[in-house]
């Protein structure tokens, strides 16, 4: 709460209740008949409810001041929301975009498998046994490599890969 409005609901409310001494001494001159003594206690009454307006007026100007606060701290509040969201939207969107390109590298349905030395030597071992076993005709294993589609076609493979070997699953 503002300290404007404290103060000036503090003084209304003081002020308002120290017009009750002047009034109760206005009715008393009034019984008796003194004139004199009730204008001196209207000019007491009046001035102590100018005051009371007075003070009204200032609690007034605190609670402008006090909902002004509040808009700018609700905004304030609304605008941390709309960032807040906009970076959780990012990231949503930072994890939907990796998501898509694991799918997309897991559609694209290759592997690369990797020979070993041990396969390498296997695989020129089985060449000189077929060269020299004359009842199984030459293949042209490992002289022209060949990449499958995914619909089991036969592409020829990239050269320069060398002892790697691409799977389509």
């Amino acid at each position: 709460m503002n300290t404007k409005t404290m103060e000036g609901l503090v003084g209304a409310r003081t002020n308002m209740e120290l017009v009750n001494t002047p009034m109760r001494v206005y009715k008393e001159a009034r019984r008796r008949g003194d004139t004199a003594t009730m204008d001196r206690a209207m000019g007491y009454v009046s001035d102590l409810e100018d005051k009371a307006q007075d003070y009204k007026v200032k609690a007034d100007e605190g609670m402008k001041a006090d909902a002004e606060e509040a808009r700018e701290e609700a905004k304030a509040e609304r605008e941390k929301a709309i960032e807040r969201r906009r970076e959780e939207r990012e990231e949503l969107n930072q994890k939907l975009d990796e998501k898509a390109e694991a799918d997309r590298n897991a559609q694209a349905g290759t592997d690369t498998v990797e020979i070993s030395e041990e396969g390498k030597c296997l695989l020129k071992h089985n060449k000189e046994t077929q060269q020299s076993d004359s009842e199984v005709p030459d293949t042209d294993i490992g002289k022209n490599p060949m990449t499958y589609s995914k619909t089991g076609g036969a592409v020829p493979a990239d050269q320069s890969t060398g002892n790697v070997v691409s799977v389509s699953v």
